[in-house]
Order: C-alpha cells, then sequence, then structure tokens
C-alpha cells in the first residue's frame, strides 16, 4: 500500500488535480483535515472508505491511523489543503513514514497564494516591476521564526510578500512593513480563496489593517503587499516579443 499526500487545492472541489482526483476515487481510506477541506471532495471516496477527521488528531493519532491502513494493506489518501510544499505539516509525517517503514508519495496542489492571485486577476511577477515573490508567515507563539526571516528584515528586499496565517495580526504586518513599502503601496487580502464566501480585500499598506478589521477576517486568508499588485504600466515581457528569435535555442 502507500499514503498519498494529496494538496486538495485552496477551497473549491473541483480545484484538486486529476491525478489527486483518480487516487481519492481509488484509496479505501481517506484522512482529510475536517476544517479545511471542502466536504464535497469527499464524495469522490469510494462508497464503503474509511474516512478520518484529522480535525482534532495529534502527530502520533495521526501516524496510527496510516500505519495502521499499512498494515491492513490498504492505499490512503491523505487530503492537505492547498499544495503540501507549504505550510502543510507534511514533513513531520513523512519523517515518522519512515521510521515505520510505509511508503507513500506526494501528490501537489493549488496553493492559495496562487487562488489568491487568481482572484485577484493578477500576475505575481511583472517585467521590470517585480521578479521575487516571498511565502512567508509571522512569528507566533507555537513557532518562532528562523533569525533572519522576521518580516522586518524580509521587507528590506521591497519583494512582493505573501503572508499565509497572519490575518489575525494585521496591525503587526502593516507596522513591520511600512518602513520599506510606504504607506501607498498596493495590498490585498483574499479570504477563503476560490470559495462560495470568498472576501477579496484591494487598497494600499496604510487602509490594509482597517479593511481586515472591517470584513472581520481573521482566518483562511492571504495577505500580499508589493508593487505588482498595482503596475499598470510595464514593458511587455520578451517570452512573446515579436522581436525574438523564436528559431534560437
Amino acid at each position: 500500500m502507500t499514503v498519498y499526500f494529496i494538496g486538495a487545492g485552496p477551497g473549491a472541489a473541483d480545484l484538486i488535480t486529476v491525478r489527486g482526483a483518480r487516487l481519492l476515487a481509488a484509496s479505501p481510506v481517506c484522512l482529510y483535515a475536517g476544517s479545511l477541506v471542502p466536504r464535497e471532495l469527499l464524495d469522490a471516496c469510494p462508497p464503503d472508505a474509511r474516512l478520518v477527521d484529522t480535525a482534532q488528531l495529534d502527530i502520533d493519532r495521526i501516524t496510527a491511523e496510516l500505519v495502521r491502513a499499512h498494515g491492513e494493506g490498504h492505499d490512503v489518501a491523505r487530503l492537505h489543503s492547498g499544495d503540501p510544499s507549504v505550510f502543510s505539516a507534511v514533513n513531520e509525517q513523512m519523517r515518522r513514514l519512515d521510521e515505520a517503514g510505509v511508503p507513500y508519495e506526494v501528490v501537489p496542489g493549488v496553493p492559495a497564494f496562487a487562488a489568491a492571485a487568481a482572484a485577484l486577476k493578477r500576475e505575481l511577477t511583472v517585467p521590470t516591476v517585480g521578479q521575487t515573490v516571498i511565502l512567508t508567515r509571522i512569528a507566533q507563539r507555537a513557532t518562532a521564526m528562523p533569525e533572519g526571516e522576521d518580516l522586518a528584515t524580509l521587507g528590506r528586499s521591497g519583494a512582493l510578500i505573501v503572508l499565509h496565517l497572519a490575518a489575525r495580526y494585521v496591525d503587526r504586518v502593516v507596522d513591520e512593513l511600512l518602513p520599506h513599502y510606504g504607506a501607498d503601496c498596493p495590498a490585498a487580502v483574499v479570504a477563503m480563496a476560490s470559495r462560495p464566501d470568498e472576501i477579496v480585500l484591494r487598497g494600499t499598506l496604510d487602509s490594509l489593517a482597517d479593511q481586515v478589521k472591517e470584513a472581520g477576517v481573521i482566518r483562511t486568508a492571504v495577505i500580499m503587499v508589493g508593487r505588482t499588485l498595482g503596475a499598470d504600466q510595464f514593458r511587455d515581457s520578451h517570452l512573446y516579443s515579436p522581436h525574438r528569435d523564436r528559431h534560437s535555442c
């Protein structure tokens, strides 16, 4: 058997990949984060599948469920919101499966920041304006940030900052980024990206905190700050330029 860590996407049930949906439909055991993964996705599981909501389980109990399925010879669909490569807590699960000798594969999904950019109808990298995207979060009591990765330090780059898990700390975000980006820097927040109750807030860095509080956004949100969000005067990329030599390597 194999444990498949599947990126379920940002929220909309039809944003799971074809590969992820196929594996989900073929796995007799499914572990999912009940607070984050849309229930509609579970309709794709086999009718007699064992469904385990991991919202109230710690890492040891989750691992026990995976090892149990392995012992019974069952493939497992382990659904994670977004994409497993970012803020998914997949590493500690894979480490324990390595120790237990349980095989696994990772199936990528649509990350929340990509769904947020789609909602904003924005490309996050714009020629001559910004070519760097920083995915990060802020320090909280549960998990500190490594040295040199605090928001004030990252903000010195001037690159587009994408913050996960930070909506309830929006005042801190604004305070730490204002010296580097300026009050008029374009900013946006997308909550519940791709879901029916999606919330999209657009403005500038100095208006961001008030908008977030007024909308009541405290979780399941992505904060974006950077000049590419408001770029409309920029040079076309070389990719589709009529002057590009399309016969050279």
